[in-house]
């Protein structure tokens, strides 16, 4: 898969506009959901899975599967090419395997503390 294109520094860069903001806070939204990035790094692993393989390899439903793709579909994430009967799905868009990437690093840089989400907290 190529690369993201090399851009301006965010510090170089004029502030950014609304609708610029709108379609970045879309993308995170799609991207912002536990199944769709398990999903993404299934693909980015191998590179093309089908429905079936990748419901093997996150141990979900093909339904559940399909309807998570057309979520990333949507915003031009993931696209799909026929083999047959069988359609396989790939990452299109070169910059989200970096976005995963850097979102990792996150979390096992500077997360470590942080509870779980669906933990209980202490009272």
């Amino acid at each position: 898969m190529e690369s993201c294109r090399p851009k301006l520094p965010l510090s170089a860069r004029p502030l950014i506009g609304a609708l610029e903001a709108e379609r970045v806070g879309t993308l995170f939204k799609s991207l912002a959901h536990p199944t769709r990035l398990r999903l993404l790094h299934a693909l980015i692993r191998v590179d093309e899975l089908s429905v079936g393989d990748l419901a093997d390899e996150t141990g979900m439903t093909v339904q559940a599967i399909s309807n998570q793709l057309q979520r990333l579909a949507e915003v031009g994430v993931v696209g799909r090419r026929r083999d047959g009967l069988q359609a396989l799905y790939r990452v299109i868009d070169p910059c989200v395997p970096v976005l995963l990437e850097r979102g990792w690093c996150h979390i096992d840089e500077y997360a470590l503390d942080l509870p779980a989400v669906n933990s209980p907290q202490p009272m």
